[in-house]
């Protein structure tokens, strides 16, 4: 891969991988960090990442990345909250969809959170998934299934309150 190529994956994949570590993350610094190893570690390994794999390359490196910093952070029970920031003063029913939305995806397990992010944001395949977790096909497909189950129950409970 030349530094030409390496600066097109770059400009190519980085908000994508960005956008899946900080939906998991729930951190902007951390989710930085996480992708700047990412590509570090592309860049090391050059050689040998085939040039049509290397989004699926990336996403598995963040994924690992992602995972170790999780643990560490229940490790060491650092709590860190960070107010999100929405556009505009007014919340739209749009914003409350989406805050709704978030709020239960937080309540998921992690792995399941990260299928989810992984299937339904990035579109990834299940085979793909798999790839990148390191779970078979059918692992991938049970654990979505009771995510989203999971997510339906919330959203819908939250439905009923509201």
């Amino acid at each position: 891969m030349t530094i030409h190529q390496y600066n097109q994956q770059v400009k190519m994949h980085a908000d994508d991988l960005y956008r899946f570590v900080l939906k998991n993350i729930r951190n902007q610094q951390d989710a930085e960090d996480i992708v700047q190893q990412s590509y570090k570690i592309l860049w090391m390994k050059k050689e040998e990442v085939d040039l049509e794999k290397i989004k699926s390359y990336l996403f598995t490196v963040g994924y690992h990345k992602l995972v170790d910093a999780l643990r560490k952070k229940k490790k060491t029970h650092l709590v860190e909250s960070i107010p999100e920031k929405f556009g505009g003063s007014s919340e739209t029913k749009n914003h409350d969809v989406k805050k709704a939305v978030n709020e239960a995806l937080e309540k998921l397990p992690d792995l399941q959170k990260q299928l989810v992010l992984l299937k339904d944001y990035e579109g990834y395949s299940y085979e793909e998934i798999g790839s990148i977790t390191k779970l078979s096909e059918n692992q991938v497909k049970v654990y979505l299934f009771r995510a989203r189950l999971q997510l339906k129950t919330s959203l819908i409970g939250l439905e009923n309150h509201i």
